[in-house]
């Protein structure tokens, strides 16, 4: 299982109907198999996430946050971790808002 506990990641990309950007920076804490984090940055004002990790490092997660509109997201999603070259992870994500206007989405997460 890949620990992701004190691990710092900026999102890369993200499709349109996403709140997250190369602006938004994740915290990650994690113990035995459960994550937490909190995020902020870019259209993001605070953002608080919580999830499982499985064997293979996959992450099934649910997030809630507020945007710089004053407005409470949530979603979910599920990411999957890829081992880059130089030992840092890079997440591949799916996923979806529970709130709004509940479209679905990919994203990408890369270790800083």
């Amino acid at each position: 299982m890949i620990n992701y506990n004190n691990k710092i990641f900026r999102a890369a990309s993200n499709t349109p109907n996403g709140e997250t950007s190369n602006e938004t920076v994740f915290h990650y804490k994690q113990e035995g198999n459960i994550l937490t984090a909190t995020y902020q940055g870019g259209k993001i004002v605070r953002g608080h996430l919580l999830g499982l990790v499985n064997e293979r490092g996959e992450i099934d997660m649910r997030y809630h946050q507020i945007n710089d509109k004053g407005e409470l997201m949530t979603g979910r999603c599920q990411s999957k971790p890829e081992i880059l070259a130089r030992g840092k992870i890079r997440l591949h994500e799916v996923w979806e808002w529970t709130s709004g206007d509940c479209s679905k989405g990919t994203s990408m997460l890369e270790e800083e």
